[in-house]
């Protein structure tokens, strides 16, 4: 990215060298890790066994995740305040693990024309509700729009509805995956890079999931946010297995919502960029790295982008639980959302 920018809003123009800030909280992330290491295993494991001993596991990390959950809620409430989308913008609205990567590696390669060539993708994909803003290009940085031949780009975000700026000139894709997988690729993903040996138990992370502590919020509110802007001509909502269903249709739909005419060669490129398969192959270009002293010193964003395996790691009795709460949680917000359908 450039180290000047352009605002392509009224918001005072800011920019940073992502891929120099990447690098060198990576590096601080490795000597954390060997500074830390004494303590995760000298204090900290033993004081969580010592509470799941005693039953009050889910306590210990409720403490533990405060801070940084409410970090990141105070961040997506606030990060897109003063700034007004364009033309140029495609917002992908998804909660955390539900295929956010996969949408806005498709948007980016429609925006390029099938070509679109990183090292990062966050060094032409701005984030800037991310836990670390500076992981990303700026918002405010055009570089992504000028280098693109559309003059398109795309925006990644996790934030409730309500926290996004809406705007008729711009486009936006709402994304939802069934909450059971979700949940089981978020387990994986935060013990890679945020809690590593110190990982609670599956039930007290199902427990955390359920709850107020959820780390980008409660499912729930997030969905019932989306669903409605399904009505808005410069909106497309999909779900994560309408995704996996049919690639090539769901390429086309970004293409058409983008207003982009691929040919049938630039079509089957963007697609095959899009697959499982490749994606898996550069999977270092989308991955976050380690958050904490405490992740693991590798682990991967793209794991198995599978639809309906949550038995992987949840029980039925897991799974029932899940379902039941999130259906309560949406009929207790009055919304119509038709969660059996999708995901019963």
């Amino acid at each position: 990215p450039t180290e000047t920018a352009v605002s392509t809003s009224s918001a005072k123009a800011t920019t940073w060298n992502p891929q120099a800030h990447r690098a060198e909280r990576l590096k601080k992330a490795n000597t954390q890790r060997m500074m830390y290491k004494p303590v995760v295993y000298g204090v900290l494991l033993p004081m969580i066994k010592l509470y799941r001993a005693m039953g009050k596991e889910q306590d210990y990390y409720n403490n533990f995740i405060a801070g940084p959950t409410n970090n990141i809620k105070k961040q997506m409430a606030t990060a897109f305040e003063g700034y007004t989308p364009t033309e140029q913008d495609l917002f992908v609205c998804s909660y955390f693990k539900s295929g956010t990567n996969w949408t806005m590696h498709m948007a980016h390669q429609v925006a390029n024309l099938g070509q679109g060539e990183f090292e990062h993708i966050h060094d032409f994909v701005a984030w800037p509700d991310a836990p670390d803003p500076k992981f990303s290009v700026s918002i405010h940085d055009n570089m992504p729009q000028a280098k693109a031949p559309t003059g398109l780009r795309a925006i990644k975000t996790h934030s409730m509805a309500d926290s996004v700026p809406y705007n008729e000139k711009a486009k936006y894709i709402c994304v939802v995956r069934d909450p059971k997988d979700v949940f089981v690729s978020s387990y994986f993903f935060f013990r890679s890079v945020l809690f590593g040996k110190l990982m609670p138990t599956v039930e007290t992370w199902l427990d955390i999931f359920l709850s107020e502590q959820a780390f980008h919020g409660e499912w729930a509110d997030f969905t019932q946010g989306y669903w409605p802007w399904r009505e808005r001509e410069n909106v497309l909502f999909l779900t994560f297995g309408e995704m996996k269903a049919d690639l090539e249709g769901t390429v086309k739909r970004i293409a058409a919502l983008m207003e982009v005419e691929l040919t049938s060669e630039q079509l089957a490129e963007t697609v095959h960029r899009s697959s499982f398969k490749h994606m898996k192959s550069i999977d270092h270009k989308f991955y976050t790295g380690s958050l904490s002293p405490f992740g693991l010193a590798e682990g991967s964003m793209i794991r198995k982008g599978e639809k309906g395996s949550s038995s992987e790691l949840l029980n039925a009795a897991q799974q029932a639980r899940i379902d039941a709460h999130m259906k309560a949680a949406l009929a207790k917000v009055g919304s119509d959302f038709p969660y059996e359908r999708f995901f019963g």
